[in-house]
């Protein structure tokens, strides 16, 4: 047995393999799961059925070519609700918005089960597993993330902000180039460790920082595969990188670290009443953590402003809206960062929120996920539907923000979708009916992202200071496409970088 993690390892198990014959007997093996799992048929007051001639892999294929159309499509054959085999789990999907209540209001359907599985696959976090306390008191925490707490996390990202923009300020105004997606990675990565991690303390913190860093994305490009059920033993080097990861983030470490935030410090009190000290899994909770803090605020930073690069008017529009708000509290863009604005004052800044949400809507192709626990009949308006226990049921919220009923030419960004004569937008129906849930990149109920409020104050403070200090100008005129590789979970990345300069303003 293995001392570390309880379970024969692989690699001896493996290596038989490795020769043709193994390889054949591997592949023969493997065909002969797949074909197992594949024959399922439809029982007598289930959805429609829909698995594709592949077996295990089912509609995978087609849906991540062409998500939307391949989900209209099958509305149109077999309506609202139906079940698909897709990478070898069978998920039933909902599409109508208006029974979207049928999944949040069952308590038999378990966000937990799906989410402790993916700690468990993604980060090596075993105990979430088997005790519910710890998963309970970890889940406490996030009251931090609200309210007093996320004003002292969001001056700690303003601070940390000035320190990574305000040598740029003492530059000469020429124009400096550089990749968006770069960029925004190296900006949103290091303002949000420092702001809820703190500081090193001890050695050269650059190259610590530097050195998590590309080894944290290099690590994140294997999510998609981290999330399947291939063993993580058989994805080249990402092991030893998690491991490299988790003991950057061990108990020790966190102990070197100056200025924790209260989450963090919090977590870490919690973590070392069910864990030793010196547990390596302590290090693995921390990396989720970051992971979720970061892993979709990239990419949402990287379309916002890829939209208001493309589209000059949305950018003069929010800067004008981010000048009044400076004039009108009094405060002037100096030569250095002498400005400050509160969560509240954010708040008042419609244009900079609606074009937000709006690249949230057009790049977001999550999937909200329930686990089902137990055989169970699902009512609905359309009639009574019988899902099976280990089955998967899913709304995809993709459909909603692209539905042309809902949103008027749903395929164009337009920066002011979400205000209406100078307020707030919240009203959208669908039939005639208004839509309690009509914007859904966050989640809802139990699985709603609890660090979603300062993720968007995250990037609103970077653009005011972006649009209030520089001038920015997109470099090339390529189309930016999106890349499913993430497809289900999350903000999609884009399918390439793009080039574009920027220069203090005189």
């Amino acid at each position: 047995m293995s001392a570390d993690t309880g379970r024969l390892p692989l690699e001896p198990l493996l290596l038989p393999l490795l020769s043709a014959p193994g390889l054949a007997l591997l592949a023969a093996l493997l065909l002969l799961v797949l074909c197992l799992r594949a024959g399922r048929t439809r029982r007598p007051g289930e959805p429609p059925l829909i698995k594709g001639w592949l077996p295990y892999f089912g509609q995978a294929l087609k849906f991540k070519k062409d998500p939307l159309g391949f989900m209209r499509t099958l509305q149109k054959q077999h309506g609202d609700i139906f079940t698909l085999l897709l990478g070898g789990k069978y998920i039933t999907l909902i599409l109508d918005p208006c029974q979207y209540q049928l999944v949040i209001k069952n308590h038999k359907l378990s966000f937990q089960m799906f989410t402790k599985k993916i700690m468990k696959k993604v980060f090596s976090i075993q105990k979430l597993m088997t005790n519910d306390d710890l998963n309970d008191e970890l889940h406490d925490c996030y009251q931090l993330l609200q309210g007093k707490s996320l004003d002292v996390l969001m001056e700690n990202t303003m601070q940390n902000l000035q320190q990574v923009f305000e040598p740029q300020l003492f530059k000469s105004t020429n124009w400096d180039m550089a990749y968006l997606l770069t960029f925004c990675s190296s900006v949103i990565f290091e303002i949000t460790f420092t702001t809820i991690y703190g500081r090193f303390l001890a050695g050269d913190r650059k190259k610590f920082i530097t050195e998590l860093q590309d080894d944290f994305f290099k690590f994140d490009n294997k999510f998609p595969y981290l999330v399947s059920d291939i063993p993580i033993e058989l994805l080249g080097n990402v092991k030893s990188i998690q491991k490299k990861l988790i003991k950057c983030l061990t108990s020790e470490n966190i102990a070197k670290m100056q200025e924790l935030s209260e989450v963090v410090q919090m977590r870490q009190d919690i973590l070392e009443k069910y864990y030793t000290f010196k547990d390596a899994e302590i290090g693995a909770h921390h990396l989720g953590f970051l992971w979720a803090s970061v892993a979709n605020t990239i990419p949402t930073t990287f379309w916002v402003m890829y939209y208001l690069l493309r589209h000059p008017e949305a950018m003069a529009a929010l800067r004008d809206e981010i000048d009044h708000l400076l004039q009108s509290t009094g405060q002037k863009r100096g030569s250095g960062f002498s400005i400050h604005i509160t969560r509240e004052q954010l708040d008042s800044l419609v244009y900079l929120e609606s074009t937000i949400l709006e690249a949230l809507r057009l790049c977001s192709f999550s999937s909200i996920i329930r686990f089902v626990q137990e055989d169970l009949t699902l009512p609905s308006e359309t009639g009574d539907y019988r899902l099976r226990k280990g089955d998967f049921i899913a709304i995809f919220p993709p459909f909603l923000h692209y539905d042309p009923e809902i949103f008027e030419a749903p395929e164009e960004f337009r920066f002011d979708r979400f205000t209406e004569n100078g307020k707030k937008k919240t009203t959208f129906f669908k039939r005639g009916k208004k839509l309690r849930y009509y914007l859904l990149p966050f989640g809802f109920g139990t699985s709603k992202c609890p660090g979603r409020f300062l993720a968007v104050n995250e990037i609103k403070q970077l653009l005011v200071i972006l649009l209030t200090y520089f001038d920015l100008e997109i470099m090339d005129d390529k189309l930016i496409q999106l890349d499913y590789s993430r497809f289900l979970f999350g903000i999609q990345y884009p399918n390439s970088d793009v080039l574009f300069r920027y220069k203090v303003r005189s």
